[in-house]
């Protein structure tokens, strides 16, 4: 973890006189506080501050470490920093993200922004989990969801469709379904992370309609559920953005064409405004644009329109 940030979270906890005045004051979040103080702590090897229930308040160890990080923020404040490369994206840039999103547009996407910014280097942890950003050391974490943490911090860059598809054989042995109820009596292959047992649509009067699903086979991987699909397994809800290229070449069917599943945000998940890394703040601002003009992508989006 880093230390410099650590310390001047620690002095920041120091002046404001509790947690979340200093997560309001750096923009950060109070889980990511309370991370940096236990690090600080560790780092000094004593207790630092007395906590009670009202406030906080130093230990004999807190006040030597605040005037010793006092002084370290000082030395580093004062550290010469070429004008040249103080705003320009560089290093390395660590980015979470799930397997499906990543083959469909995350891999074409950071090709372009590693041509235009040559001096950062990008690894992408695949993973379809939320991660610890801090723990596994993400510097970005690309996202699907409604349902945010209230104490991260994310900037949504786009929106992530739906579509209920099947296989040409399964339909010809199980049947079309005509309306979302129709689904419960379905073999409906179900992610483990998202929708599980209950799948939601909004029909053409713009009421929303939930329907209770289930089947024989759930997995934490979508693109596995996806191949299951087209081998003829069940009815599965993904993406457009995975279903397309299999829509257009005639191995999966849409379902429920005056239906429409709950819509998804996607989101750039990172830990702290505070001081964001040049390469990082040009990712976020890269992607938005990426999501909004890229023409694979818009087909994508808008392949049920």
């Amino acid at each position: 973890m880093d230390r410099i940030t650590a310390a001047r979270v620690f002095v920041t906890i120091a002046e404001r006189g509790s947690m979340i005045a200093a997560a309001d004051a750096l923009d950060m979040s109070r889980a990511m506080v309370t991370r940096y103080l236990a690090e600080m702590e560790t780092w000094a090897g004593a207790r630092l501050l007395h906590r009670s229930t009202r406030r906080l308040s130093l230990t004999d160890a807190g006040d030597t470490t605040l005037a010793r990080c006092r002084a370290m923020l000082e030395l580093a404040g004062a550290m010469p920093v070429a004008a040249a490369d103080a705003d320009t994206p560089q290093g390395l840039l660590r980015i979470a993200c799930s397997q499906s999103l990543a083959q469909a547009t995350l891999g074409a996407a950071v090709t372009a922004f590693l041509q235009r910014h040559p001096k950062v280097s990008i690894d992408i942890q695949i993973d379809n989990r939320a991660v610890n950003l801090v723990e596994q050391r993400i510097d970005l974490a690309l996202r699907i969801t409604n349902a945010l943490e209230p104490n991260l911090i994310a900037r949504a860059l786009a929106r992530c469709d739906s579509v209920a598809v099947a296989s040409p054989a399964y339909l010809a042995a199980h049947g079309t379904p005509s309306r979302p109820a129709d689904l419960a009596s379905h073999n409906c292959l179900t992610y483990s992370y998202f929708g599980k047992s209950l799948w939601q649509f909004t029909g053409p009067d713009g009421e929303p309609v939930s329907v209770p699903v289930g089947g024989n086979l759930s997995a934490n991987e979508d693109t596995v559920l996806l191949r299951a699909a087209v081998e003829g397994a069940g009815i599965v809800l993904q993406p457009w953005y995975s279903v397309t290229p299999l829509i257009a070449a005639g191995r999966l069917m849409p379902l429920l064409p005056d239906q429409v599943p709950q819509q998804m945000g996607i989101h750039g998940i990172y830990t702290s405004r505070q001081h964001m890394a040049p390469a990082l703040r040009a990712m976020l601002d890269f992607l938005l644009q990426w999501f909004a003009h890229d023409s694979t992508w818009l087909s994508v989006s808008n392949a049920r329109r």
